[in-house]
């Protein structure tokens, strides 16, 4: 038997063929690889812990990759992508009868898909002993845009009809893209200020970290802090003994915790996250200082970066209407078309409170 040494780069030339992605430049390994790797890995994990998930993918390309830690950091943003998309869901996003789950855990979805208002599908969805959940007929026409998977009809196609024959569940639009009640963001924050005053006290939380709406919108990891003297509502996270920090509204006096509220709230389909941000743009619109988006604009469209995470509901649309595009001096981006662009702009100043921040 002969053992022919290959390079890292042919390693991974041979992974992207396996999973029906297109070739990339050497050695790059980009956000379409890292997440077809999670779909594949979540069908053989799930149900598991998203670091139990990333972890898997790390130790396969870690030896690939020339600096571990931004590997890392690019596989934790594909999980919290994936989730986003859909191909991955949370405890809160699925009923399971069984007590030995972890509330920490991502299930893999069922394979699914949503029809876009071009035509075309947003593919979700995971299978367990394969790839992708359609046949390889269909294997050159997945587009992977970023994180996620779209397939264009071919001429007088009816492919909604065609996925459902293949056994994939239909999701409507108006149920993926569904949103909390609407209300001003003074009725959002009177009423969660409402939930923190009936907590009793909690004592003192050692390691608490608040956001601070004192510092500047357009850099959001500078917003968290250590609080010192700090008095009134916060959005907030405390630690836990096992498992990511627990999100939460936090009332300080000099400080100190006086009360703390979790998030998400019961009774409720939203991630603790997604409730803390919606909370926090509401308090920068309410002090004037509202958080905000820059528009660049585009042949045949613009694209829209943002400088704070979005709630889930939220990013979905701008997901299913546009596209993930790479970043531009800000947290994340999406192209979104010019017959999308008022409608979501307007979305996003009117739902979630943000402003323009300029036109380039």
């Amino acid at each position: 038997m002969v053992i022919t040494k290959i390079s890292a780069d042919e390693v991974l030339k041979g992974c992207r063929e396996v999973l029906n992605l297109p070739a990339n430049a050497d050695g790059v390994i980009d956000d379409k690889l890292l997440a077809a790797l999670l779909r594949r890995a979540a069908g053989i994990l799930c149900p598991c812990s998203r670091s139990t998930l990333a972890l898997s993918v790390f130790e396969s390309l870690q030896y690939l990759s020339n600096d571990a830690d931004q590997l890392s950091e690019q596989i934790d943003a594909a999980v919290e992508s994936l989730i986003i998309s859909g191909d991955l869901l949370e405890l809160s996003q699925v009923t399971i009868d069984d007590p030995a789950v972890k509330g920490t855990w991502v299930f893999a979805a069922p394979p699914s898909f949503v029809a876009r208002p071009s035509g075309s599908v947003f593919l979700i969805g995971v299978v367990s002993d394969e790839v992708t959940p359609l046949p390889a007929s269909f294997g050159s026409r997945v587009i992977h845009e970023g994180y996620t998977r779209i397939i264009a009809p071919q001429p007088s196609e009816d492919l909604p009809s065609v996925l459902r024959e293949l056994g994939l569940i239909e999701l409507s639009e108006g149920v993926w893209l569904k949103t909390p009640k609407k209300e001003s963001a003074t009725e959002l924050y009177d009423r969660m200020v409402h939930r923190l005053m009936g907590q009793l006290s909690s004592g003192t939380v050692d390691g608490l970290t608040i956001i601070d709406p004192a510092r500047g919108v357009d850099y959001y990891n500078g917003r968290w802090i250590s609080p010192k003297k700090e008095t009134g509502s916060f959005v907030a996270r405390r630690p836990q003994a096992y498992g990511a920090p627990i999100w939460g509204f936090a009332m300080l006096a000099d400080g100190v915790a006086i009360k703390f509220l979790d998030l998400p709230l019961k009774a409720t389909r939203w991630r603790g996250c997604d409730d803390a941000w919606y909370l926090q743009m509401a308090i920068d619109h309410r002090r004037g200082t509202p958080q905000v988006y820059r528009r660049r604009s585009s042949p045949g469209g613009a694209y829209l970066d943002f400088f704070s995470p979005l709630p889930l509901w939220a990013q979905r649309r701008l997901a299913i209407l546009g596209r993930p595009a790479a970043r531009h001096k800000c947290l994340f981006s999406y192209y979104v078309p010019e017959r999308e662009l008022a409608a979501e702009e307007e979305f996003l100043q009117e739902r979630l409170w943000l402003a323009q921040h300029n036109d380039d």
